[in-house]
């Protein structure tokens, strides 16, 4: 699947790291310019800076919290400056906090489900006013088997994964016919530091084992939509 995505640009949200990171570099690999985004500007742009060793690979980054409705709008102008359209968009940027109903605090409610369920929806509809430009485009949203598995102290995490299934779903019924392809990937446990857990456990699912299923998604036929994809490690710890 080399470079089969040259000429194409492509947004990764959360793309500084872990699951996002692994993405945004197997997208350069296969040719697409990339744009990433952080919290930070400072990981933000070490990232784009590592990536962009690959051979040809062109990627760029500023800094956004996808939570925030103009922080979005700012870092699409980026894009726009940066690479003239957009054929892709990856909504991986997510957080995790997790305590009992009772103990979860307000704030951290509204943290979890502004990145998770809100940032996809302000990212998707800014890439949705860009796709129209370029005859369609790719939206891959990624999710958790949280999103189907509820589990005692997820009340925040499964709610914003859950809805983002509902998301996700109507999201694709409301644009097929404009030549807009919706998916979302479904990990169980994938070794990274998200939600401050131990990046280690070689029984987990690896970053690039995320950056592959998108690729996958990607080159299929423009007659075939892959809409879900659930990933569970093999041999899961017992």
């Amino acid at each position: 699947m080399s470079a089969f995505l040259e000429n194409k640009s492509a947004v990764v949200t959360g793309g500084t790291r872990g699951i996002g990171r692994a993405i945004a570099k197997a997208l350069a690999e296969a040719g697409a310019q990339v744009a990433i985004c952080g919290r930070q500007p400072e990981p933000t742009a070490a990232a784009a800076t590592e990536i962009q060793k690959e051979p040809a690979a062109r990627v760029v980054g500023r800094a956004a919290d996808v939570s925030r409705l103009e922080d979005v709008r700012a870092f699409f102008q980026f894009v726009d400056r940066e690479f003239g359209g957009l054929d892709i968009l990856v909504n991986n940027a997510g957080i995790g906090i997790f305590g009992s109903v009772a103990e979860l605090d307000p704030a951290d409610w509204e943290r979890t489900i502004g990145t998770n369920l809100s940032g996809v929806y302000y990212c998707s509809r800014e890439a949705l006013h860009r796709f129209g430009n370029r005859g369609g485009g790719s939206i891959i949203n990624i999710s958790s088997l949280a999103g189907k598995n509820a589990f005692a102290g997820g009340a925040a995490y499964n709610a914003s994964k859950f809805g983002l299934t509902g998301f996700s779903e109507a999201l694709m019924q409301d644009h097929r016919h404009q030549n807009v392809k919706v998916s979302y990937v479904m990990p169980g446990s994938v070794a990274t530091e998200f939600g401050g857990g131990d990046a280690g456990g070689s029984w987990k699912i690896a970053p690039q084992d995320v950056a592959e299923v998108v690729l996958a998604i990607l080159h299929m036929p423009e007659r075939t939509l892959i809409s879900r994809v659930e990933m569970r490690p093999s041999r899961p710890g017992k």
